[in-house]
């Protein structure tokens, strides 16, 4: 048995002292919005910043939950969330598998074309007259299809494409498959690792709808949950808005803890499906490779 050195201990000592201070680093401001969400109100602004709460209070989370609207626009941001994702997913596969074949005549220029679009955008104003041009304003629509294809995420699958072996699709051709065929039954059950990494780009994406949101939804019964709690720490501080948006229940909030919840409430949801996800990650890259 070979015992390790003293430098070499000196190095894991080292390392993982490294190691968890960047973790404590990335750790540490979560309980803290997690801990303030629970702490009462007085001292919060007493301390400052408090990681272990003497006196715990829900009074953040039944300002936030004293009205159905949030329940609501929670589930808006699901519908958003999955069938963004279901459409990312379609569109850019779609679009990256006929550029990562060497017989489809014009990819070059297309693929320039979508570089440039990364460099260069036409910006807000543009967009929105776009958008209201085919009559997408304050619907779902204008939250799905502007951006259908990321041109990253578009070049990153083509590239991915290209690598599969070509032997793959002239097997699959000589017993009998088309075009179609075979991006279903070969190319994507080895693009699995994948699809779950864009999958999960996507997803976080959509989740997070903030602007766009603002820019085309006018419904307050449309918003997703991200513009209602910018909403109410708005309420919460005072600021514009008719605190009766909030519905007749509506309550006072408990001064800076409102804050803390939102973010809880905003980002827990996604933390939750994301070990999910991981799973599925794990899955897909086994499947592929067993496939392959």
């Amino acid at each position: 048995m070979i015992h390790p050195s003293m430098s070499s201990r000196v190095f894991d000592i080292v390392n993982s002292v490294i190691l968890i201070g960047f973790a404590l680093f990335a750790i540490v401001p979560f309980l803290f919005v997690l801990s303030g969400s629970l702490t009462a109100s007085e001292e919060l602004m007493q301390r400052g910043i408090v990681l272990f709460p003497t006196k715990f209070s829900l009074d953040g989370y039944r300002y936030i939950f004293s009205t159905n609207t949030i329940m609501w626009s929670l589930g808006v941001t699901v519908f958003i969330t999955v069938a963004g994702t279901l459409i990312n997913l379609l569109f850019t596969t779609l679009t990256a598998y006929p550029l990562a074949r060497n017989e489809f005549m014009g990819r070059g220029p297309i693929m320039l074309l979508v570089l440039f679009t990364m460099l260069f955008s036409g910006g807000m104003i543009p967009t929105f007259l776009v958008v209201k041009s085919f009559g997408l304003l304050n619907s779902y629509w204008s939250l799905l299809i502007p951006g259908a294809i990321s041109a990253f995420n578009l070049i990153i699958l083509r590239n991915f494409f290209q690598q599969l072996p070509d032997g793959l699709e002239e097997a699959a051709k000589i017993d009998g498959c088309n075009d179609f065929q075979i991006l279903v039954r070969i190319v994507l059950p080895l693009s699995l690792p994948a699809m779950a990494t864009f999958s999960l780009f996507y997803a976080v994406g959509h989740w997070n709808t903030f602007f766009s949101a603002i820019l085309y939804i006018n419904d307050s019964s449309k918003w997703p949950i991200q513009v209602w709690l910018r909403q109410i720490v708005i309420l919460s501080q005072g600021g514009i808005g008719d605190s009766q948006e909030m519905g007749s229940d509506y309550v006072a909030p408990p001064g800076e803890v409102i804050k803390m919840a939102v973010i809880v409430v905003s980002t827990v949801p996604i933390l939750i499906v994301y070990p999910f996800l991981q799973k599925h990650f794990a899955k897909g890259v086994l499947l592929g490779s067993v496939k392959g």
